[in-house]
């Protein structure tokens, strides 16, 4: 087990625990940098995407001289452990308030001195100024992360969008004790606790409701949306850049033919040499933090 401050001298990928503030464990792995340690990269996921996802992106920071870290927010993947039902640990909102958290102290540990870098896909992006530490962060790269209230899609994908928040999603959660995201394409079954935050979320124009710790955040930040990513359209992804009021921001929207490819949507970013010039201008972007 590895605590939150952990400096193992171990190969380079190893299998982490991270220990959030209320005891829960999260699974984690650990990519080791390559030569001259730069800095450390945290990846928070997206919803109920599994970390082993970000592997390939994570092991490129590595090459370039970045320890990475990927982890599974509790009740996804391999930190489904300790989960029975009605378990009040398990909602959305402490996924970034702990879990989030957790990496980061970590992180900041790790990084001893050194930059601390992050990088946020869709709701991780969404979760930084939720977490007590995020302050510590240097600079930061958005990938597909958009505000998720139903009102910035356009219709009629809007109206579907309510009538999955209002009633699929609760009422689902609440018959089944979990959701079932896989039969929808959205991922790993979500804790019904998790579910249960994000529709609440989506229906209401404020969203997460607390942004206080967003808009205290003053640190360079770079974000990415697609023309081909219905789950962030270029709306929620200014909307949600509207809540880091004080953060130095740039916001490049591309289409698949900008980077000569077919297509990219919500997960694209992540898949080894399909977006080779974005992850070169990501570690760029933190090589000059």
């Amino acid at each position: 087990m590895a605590f939150p401050c952990d400096n193992s001298t171990g190969g380079a990928v190893a299998r982490l625990t991270l220990v959030a503030s209320d005891g829960f464990p999260l699974a984690a792995i650990r990519y080791r940098a390559q030569g001259e340690t730069k800095g450390v990269v945290i990846i928070a996921p997206a919803t109920g995407v599994r970390q082993k996802y970000y592997g390939a992106f994570a092991s490129w920071l590595a090459s370039r001289g970045y320890d990475a870290i990927t982890w599974d927010w509790r009740g996804v993947g391999d930190s489904r452990h300790e989960m029975v039902p009605g378990d009040q640990r398990l909602t959305m909102r402490a996924w970034g308030e702990r879990d989030l958290e957790a990496a980061l102290v970590w992180g900041k540990c790790r990084a001893a001195g050194r930059p601390l870098h992050f990088v946020g896909h869709s709701f991780g992006g969404q979760a930084l100024g939720l977490a007590a530490s995020a302050p510590a962060v240097t600079r930061a790269v958005m990938i597909g992360a958009g505000e998720g209230y139903f009102g910035h899609w356009p219709v009629p994908t809007r109206w579907a969008l309510a009538a999955f928040w209002y009633g699929v999603m609760p009422t689902l959660a609440s018959l089944l004790g979990y959701f079932p995201s896989s039969r929808f394409g959205l991922g790993e079954d979500l804790p019904s606790g998790v579910a249960r935050d994000w529709a609440r979320w989506c229906r209401n124009p404020e969203y997460l409701g607390t942004w206080g710790g967003h808009a205290r955040l003053t640190l360079p930040v770079m974000a990415y949306s697609f023309s081909d990513d219905w789950i962030a359209p270029h709306r929620a992804v200014d909307a949600l850049l509207g809540r880091y009021p004080s953060a130095r921001k740039t916001h490049w929207h591309l289409t698949p033919r900008h980077l000569g490819t077919e297509a990219i949507g919500h997960f694209g970013f992540f898949r080894e040499g399909v977006t080779p010039k974005l992850w070169r201008e990501s570690a760029d972007f933190f090589d000059a933090g």
